[in-house]
């Protein structure tokens, strides 16, 4: 799985707290192990982020982010935060 960071999820990553951080590099070295391990609680989204994926990275800190094929093979991550701040 080949993992493309967009500038607004870089710029959200380095607003986090470091905590935040660690939690955010822990579920997406997870993520990249198993996609759908049950922690990440991987959905589809809906309203004006349809057609985008979103994980947990614990507690209130959502990753969204788009695929383009089932495969999982590229994954766009567009943005990280708490769930406020990304939907």
């Amino acid at each position: 799985m080949e993992l493309v960071f967009t500038k607004p999820f870089v710029k959200s990553y380095r607003a986090l707290p470091l905590t935040a951080k660690r939690r955010t590099d822990a579920a997406l070295a997870l993520f990249q192990e198993d996609p759908f391990h049950r922690d990440l609680k991987n959905h589809e989204l809906k309203g004006k982020l349809k057609g985008s994926r979103s994980i947990s990275a614990g507690f209130d800190l959502r990753i969204v982010f788009s695929v383009n094929d089932e495969g999982y093979a590229v994954v766009v991550l567009v943005r990280v935060g708490t769930h406020s701040q990304v939907y």
